[in-house]
């Protein structure tokens, strides 16, 4: 196992990560979309808060699946093909997400697109914790490192369902803070958002603290039984995050309270206590995202009790060491840039939005 194959391994992790937090909020939006707006108004500045971002922030999927093709191969032909019919949901999800965006305007089917626009955001939600969950708990796999199970129905179990909808939760509770983080201070949508952000994130922790439990009751005894500590100090680093954005997010002043309140100055004044909350949130999504990657560290896909063939592994999977470097070289390019991309998007759409 070389040292490159590791760092490709948490870099896939990293890239995972960027996409749990940079589209899982507007994916959360969309989630939120036909329940949290109320008026046509309220609707046009959700679209608008993530219209400038979307796009961007789905380069980081793209990238991670890109970067497990070329590391990793074998891990890459056996999760997309087993997860086939999973991945093309998310996908057609994600166009219709895309199409209901773009079409909203200049046409009278508004209800079509908003109803779009929501399917094509909780199903990939969903689903992405799904495919997780089965990854984690391990898959059929043949003596070839084929997936052995049923497309799609075999992912369907009560441990996969309970990551996806701890995934969803974290999606919903992502969504309802940047709603928070860019509704006007006084408004009602605001208010709405911060009520939906506290249940979301009690929902989180209540179904960590589940899956934790069925992690050490089933799914364990399939794990890999290092970096234990690290994997204790991301679980606490999880709930401790989760835990900190609740509490502050309980002491965020809402409606004539919020206006009233003095400014703070910089970028916390604009967002009037709504911004640390939302980078606990996000900071408890990578814990999460990493805390998967110890768990399952040094596997890519992990066998299932019963399987014929052997885990794959970062040793068994690996592309060769020139590959490697390239990538490693690439990398070192390419990953700056776009974070310096994101950097002048999100500090040129930065601060508030106001109603129509």
């Amino acid at each position: 196992m070389s040292a490159l194959g590791i760092l490709w391994f948490f870099l896939i992790f990293l890239l995972i990560a960027g996409y749990f937090v940079l589209d899982g909020f507007d994916l959360g939006v969309g989630c939120l979309y036909p329940f949290i707006a109320k008026t046509e108004g309220e609707k046009e500045l959700l679209r608008e808060s993530i219209a400038p971002v979307w796009d961007g922030n789905e380069v980081w999927l793209l990238t991670a699946g890109g970067a497990l093709f070329a590391a990793f191969p074998a891990a890459y032909a056996c999760t997309f093909s087993g997860f086939y019919l999973a991945i093309m949901l998310v996908l057609f999800a994600l166009i219709i997400r895309v199409v209901s965006l773009e079409l909203h305007h200049g046409n009278d089917l508004h209800k079509v697109w908003d109803w779009g626009f929501f399917i094509g955001s909780a199903l990939p939600a969903l689903l992405l914790g799904v495919a997780s969950g089965t990854v984690i708990a391990g898959v059929p796999l043949t003596a070839n490192g084929d997936y052995a199970g049923i497309p799609l129905l075999g992912l369907i179990k009560p441990f996969t369902l309970l990551c996806g909808l701890l995934g969803l939760a974290m999606f919903l509770a992502a969504g309802a803070s940047w709603i928070a983080l860019k509704s006007p201070v006084d408004s009602d949508l605001r208010a709405r958002a911060i009520t939906l952000r506290r249940y979301f994130q009690i929902a989180a922790l209540a179904l960590f603290a589940l899956a934790t439990l069925w992690v050490f009751a089933f799914v364990k005894p399939h794990m890999v039984a290092g970096l234990g500590i690290v994997r204790v100090l991301l679980a606490l680093l999880t709930v401790a995050a989760l835990v900190g954005a609740l509490l502050l997010g309980m002491k965020a002043p809402v409606g004539k309270a919020a206006a009233d309140a003095p400014a703070a100055p910089g970028i916390m004044g604009a967002c009037a206590g709504d911004l640390l909350p939302f980078i606990l949130q996000s900071a408890a999504a990578i814990f999460l995202v990493f805390l998967c990657a110890c768990s399952m560290f040094p596997n890519l896909v992990v066998a299932s009790a019963g399987s014929v063939g052997a885990s794959i592994t970062i040793a068994t999977a690996a592309s060769s060491a020139l590959t490697l470097k390239c990538m490693t070289i690439i990398a070192c390019i390419g990953v700056p840039l776009v974070l310096f991309y994101h950097y002048i998007i999100y500090k040129s759409f930065r601060g508030r939005l106001e109603l129509a």
